[in-house]
């Protein structure tokens, strides 16, 4: 087949993404095949799919419709339904008819169990025939109803000519029932009903356990989605309300937020002030101030008085959205791991199927007889199951991934993990990293009058200053003056007239006081100094990421005296006025050097920076570009969750690795046993099912250890 044709810059644009559910993934051998083939269909750019989420993410000309991509997915053997308005989509039907699914299982499980213990104890003759029939009767209706979701993948997967790890799940079932009614019709004294039920049961139990896993790591985000408003006030040309559903509101749209109410869509105030309890973005519980010019967003809760917004971003546009499309994407990767599991999973349905039917010819030509023969087979097939293998990887990225986002860091990429546990030299940028980014205002000196008539001009402009202390005076309750005719001159400042006298607030004289505000009543003036102070925690997440073993440095654009400023106050090493291709300099350097970089930035400059660096991390006011080049993003004001990230990240490699490990020792004993017929289709049942679990439950530690790891 012929390479596709290189997209120019404009198809790339014009190109759309398409999310869709796709609940019969049930091995990375699936995920393989779905981001093979689909993008051979003309007008399929590209495929991912992610494994644990159970969903494909199709990236395609906008002239294929859902219904074109829905078959493409069919014809590959895979049922798929397109995504709900919720960026998460729902699992809720799927967990129901599992849950329904494994309580049909133990209810036959048990009494065929209670029933066989009877055979066990030495029931023989019309008895044991007796008990035979009885464990058929409840076997056999249960092995259809619960054996559903296996048989129903197995068929899709064989009708399109490719199989599955349900395929030999299915046909092992399917044997063991068949044979215990054979021998029960013509009285034999083997039967291994309960060998199948109790599979049935353990398979079961296993994928529920894993449904539920991932819709806990999710429901954090389900939770911040729930917040966003269901519907806005619009305010029409006419001055009249009328209520909006979220669904339907557009940018450009007047909303009215009244005092209590969950702001519905992303917007910038337009006229009133108040405070918001914006902790679902940023984790601090205290309130922020907000007035006209500031940005607020989706979820967040006005506190105290009506607020007019103007809508900028709306339904799946939001920060939150956003938030939840990126979480949605982190659950798996194709990481190191992932690839080997990918091939381990193809490789899986031909060697399985050949051992099962090499151990029933063996024990044939052995003379054992086509009974024993066929039960041998049946416990390879139903023991060889590679559930661990495929859980290995992507259930320990789950985890780790909604253990960060907890504390308030959000992996865009499983595989992100990987490297981030490889990493071993960190490059902190300072202004909006190791600072808050945010100029904050000392007005201790100002009295009374001039903190009135500074908010009165200040909450006019958008400029980071003005802001900055407009905040500041906003947190002291300081209430602002009326002042008329209020200017503001690019590169000068804003000027008004205040009870027949001309006030201001301007540049300084001294224009090298970059951080710096003068305040102009009449003939008077006063200077407002400002600061970008460090993040509270930078020293000790420095000393985190030296425990760790990573040396930590300064890599910043900004001027030399700042910089060094910071860097003496951390006691690292600090490299000041790094242009972009300075930073990329650095970088390749040190990859010569044989180091993996970690880049942690946020401006626009950092942007190249971020995708060159092994490992990135952006901050989550940092730039588009800057949040779309990193690996991960950390909300709030602490930047304790860079270490954090690395110690998890390190911590899931070493999870991951023991899953392999648990994996590979387990076929390397059950295998052998069930080969040489020293395992009974009922212990296969159990010891596969057992190991699937233990792979979920030594994945699971990783939530505890975020929480340790960050106390």
């Amino acid at each position: 087949m012929n390479a596709p044709a290189p997209i120019t810059a404009a198809a790339e644009s014009a190109l759309v993404s398409t999310r869709f559910t796709v609940p019969g993934m049930r091995c990375a051998g699936c995920i393989g095949k779905i981001e093979r083939e689909l993008p051979k269909i003309p007008g399929i750019i590209a495929a991912r799919a992610n494994f644990s989420a159970k969903r494909v993410a199709i990236r395609h000309d906008p002239a294929l419709d859902e219904d074109r991509l829905i078959q493409a997915l069919r014809d590959l053997g895979f049922e798929a339904q397109r995504l709900a308005d919720n960026p998460l989509g729902t699992e809720t039907e799927e967990r129901k008819r599992l849950m329904r699914a494994l309580g049909v299982a133990g209810f036959g499980m048990m009494n065929v169990m209670l029933l066989s213990v009877s055979i066990w104890s030495g029931a023989d003759g019309p008895t044991r025939d007796l008990f035979h029939w009885l464990s058929a009767l409840i076997a056999m209706p249960v092995i259809a109803y619960s054996g559903r979701p296996f048989f129903a993948s197995a068929w899709m997967a064989l009708s399109h000519r490719r199989t599955n790890m349900d395929v030999p799940i299915s046909i092992g079932v399917i044997l063991a029932a068949a044979l215990s009614l054979y021998e029960t019709i013509i009285g034999g004294g083997h039967a291994y009903f309960e060998s199948a039920v109790m599979l049935l049961f353990f398979l079961l139990a296993g994928r529920a356990l894993d449904a539920e896993m991932r819709t806990r790591t999710r429901a954090g985000i389900g939770a911040l989605l729930g917040r966003m408003g269901k519907s806005a006030s619009v305010i029409g040309p006419d001055g009249s309300t009328r209520r909006v559903p979220a669904a339907e509101l557009e940018p450009g749209m007047l909303v009215l937020v009244a005092a209590g109410e969950a702001l519905a869509a992303d917007g910038e105030v337009t006229e009133g002030t108040s405070a918001i309890d914006n902790a679902m973005l940023t984790g601090e519980s205290a309130p922020e101030p907000v007035a006209p010019g500031s940005v607020v967003h989706a979820g967040a809760i006005n506190l105290s008085a009506p607020l007019r917004i103007r809508l900028t971003r709306v339904a799946e546009d939001t920060a939150l959205a956003e938030i939840a499309r990126l979480m949605d994407e982190a659950g798996q990767s194709r990481s190191h791991y992932v690839r080997i599991a990918d091939r381990a999973s193809r490789l899986y349905a031909p060697v399985v199927h050949s051992l099962a039917a090499l151990a029933f010819i063996g024990w044939m030509m052995a003379g054992s007889g086509w009974h024993q023969s066929l039960t041998i087979a049946i416990a390879v097939l139903i023991i060889t199951c590679p559930c661990a293998m495929g859980l290995a990887v992507p259930a320990a990225q789950v985890v780790a991934s909604g253990a960060l986002l907890k504390r308030g860091l959000l992996v865009k990429d499983g595989s992100a993990l990987e490297r981030l546990a490889e990493c071993d030299i960190a490059l902190l940028d300072k202004t909006g990293t190791l600072t808050l980014g945010e100029p904050r205002a000392d007005i201790g000196a100002l009295d009374a009058e001039a903190r009135s008539l500074a908010l009165g001009l200040a909450q006019t402009s958008r400029h980071p200053l003005s802001r900055g202390l407009a905040a500041a005076l906003l947190r002291e309750g300081v209430e602002p003056a009326v002042i008329d005719n209020v200017r503001e001159t690019s590169g000068i400042g804003l000027t008004g007239r205040w009870q027949g006298q001309e006030v201001a607030l301007e540049r300084p004289e001294d224009t090298a006081q970059s951080l710096a505000a003068r305040l102009r009543i009449g003939d008077t003036a006063q200077t407002i100094t400002f600061a970008d102070p460090l993040r509270g925690d930078a020293a000790a997440t420095i000393a985190a990421l030296q425990a760790e073993g990573i040396d930590a440095s300064i890599l910043s654009g900004d001027r030399s005296a700042p910089v060094d400023d910071v860097a003496r106050t951390l006691g690292i090493f600090a490299q000041a006025e790094a242009s972009p291709q300075a930073k990329l300099a650095a970088l390749e350097s040190l990859k010569a050097q044989g180091r993996r970089p970690l880049m942690v930035g946020d401006g626009l400059n950092d942007g190249p920076a971020l995708a060159a660096a092994h490992a990135s991390i952006a901050p989550g006011t940092a730039s588009d570009a800057s949040q779309q080049a990193a690996d991960a993003v950390f909300i709030g004001e602490k930047l304790m969750p860079v270490a954090l990230a690395v110690r998890v990240a390190r911590r899931t490699m070493r999870i991951v690795r023991e899953n392999f490990a648990f994996s590979i020792a387990y076929n390397a004993l059950a295998v052998p046993l069930a080969l040489f017929g020293l395992v009974t289709p009922l212990i296969a049942a159990i010891a596969m099912s057992l190991s699937s679990l233990v792979v979920v439950a030594n994945s699971l530690r990783l939530a505890r250890a975020a929480q340790e790891n960050a106390a």
